[in-house]
């Protein structure tokens, strides 16, 4: 069951943190969490857009997270939107909803899908994921609610 985040007392997470996706099956991985970005995107690849049941869904390949199997995943599309990428070139993403895990809290966040393959986190956590959740990031520390992650952990 979701949790409402919003009712928590206020929580302080640092700049990099763990985080779970349990319905993409990636579990306990090290992102980067960024205000400046609005929207929180994970490296995919494989994007490719099918039908089921008369509804868009999309397939993807999972990034490869120690300790997490290499999957394909597949989701219905939540909606599509421009985001202008770390370049500053406007892109449209495909975009999925999706629970999320972060110190004990769950409630679902939009995702949109890149290519993060060049960065060293396969996800970077945007500050809509964390709107309306009690939530304030301390830009100085790393893993505040969260173990430190073994070395290889942080990068994909």
């Amino acid at each position: 069951m979701l949790s409402d985040p919003s009712t928590h007392p206020l929580l302080i997470i640092g700049w990099q943190e763990r985080i779970s996706l349990p319905d993409l099956g990636l579990s306990d991985f090290a992102v980067k969490v960024d205000t400046g970005a609005k929207t929180t995107a994970l490296h995919a690849e494989e994007i490719e857009t099918f039908y089921k049941r008369d509804e868009k869904w999309v397939r993807f390949r999972c990034p490869d997270i120690p300790g997490s199997p290499a999957r394909i995943c597949e989701f219905a599309v939540f909606t599509k939107r421009d985001i202008t990428n770390t370049s500053g070139q406007p892109e449209t993403r495909i975009v999925i909803r999706t629970p999320m895990i972060l110190a004990g809290r769950k409630w679902k966040i939009d995702i949109s899908l890149t290519d993060r393959g060049s960065m060293q986190f396969p996800l970077i956590l945007g500050r809509r994921a964390l709107r309306h959740k009690n939530i304030a990031v301390h830009a100085r520390h790393t893993y505040l609610v969260s173990p430190l992650p073994q070395p290889e952990s942080a990068a994909k």
